[in-house]
């Protein structure tokens, strides 16, 4: 049986630093955080306040609740699915197609198989992002494995096989 041929082991310096890794990251959930952070303006902007009189011979304030509007609580709801959606299209299919994520390409950079040095698909790309959970677990000591690996990897990387490096013609 064949073996497929393995990627060569590059210097330490030839993969992706983990500052440039970091900005990435914060541009890629940008776009989810605003999208985010606006459903819940609309949904705190249109809160009703309820109240309630007394109608008692002691001399106690009205009771006031607020309440969620419909249209509110839609909007927030929509705005979780759009912005799960686009991260869902963001790191599962367009950082599993092409190797970068919109953060990755705008800093030149991808994933890739440790082995192959292609992008890893939809379903790996999925993965390595829920392997993040592990390394955030352990006191998100695993983002920090990149300032000391010889591959600059966190352990999501190590777990699912991935590494980071720039795209070709750029360091």
């Amino acid at each position: 049986m064949n073996q497929p041929e393995r990627a060569p082991r590059l210097a330490r310096t030839a993969y992706t630093s983990w500052v440039t890794r970091v900005l990435a990251y914060l541009i890629d959930v940008v776009p989810a955080v605003i999208v985010f952070l606006l459903g819940v303006a609309i949904e705190v902007g249109t809160r009703q306040r309820l109240c309630a009189a007394t109608t008692t011979p002691y001399d106690i304030a009205p009771y006031c609740a607020t309440g969620n509007s419909y249209v509110g609580l839609s909007v927030f709801l929509g705005s979780m699915v759009v912005a799960l959606a686009y991260l869902v299209w963001n790191y599962g299919y367009r950082q599993g197609t092409t190797g970068s994520s919109l953060g990755k390409s705008v800093l030149k950079f991808r994933v890739v198989g440790e082995r192959t040095g292609q992008p890893i698909g939809f379903g790996r790309s999925v993965l390595r992002q829920l392997a993040h959970a592990v390394d955030a677990v352990i006191c998100y000591v695993g983002f920090l494995f990149p300032l000391w690996d010889a591959r600059r990897q966190t352990l999501a990387d190590k777990l699912v096989k991935t590494v980071c490096v720039p795209l070709s013609g750029t360091r």
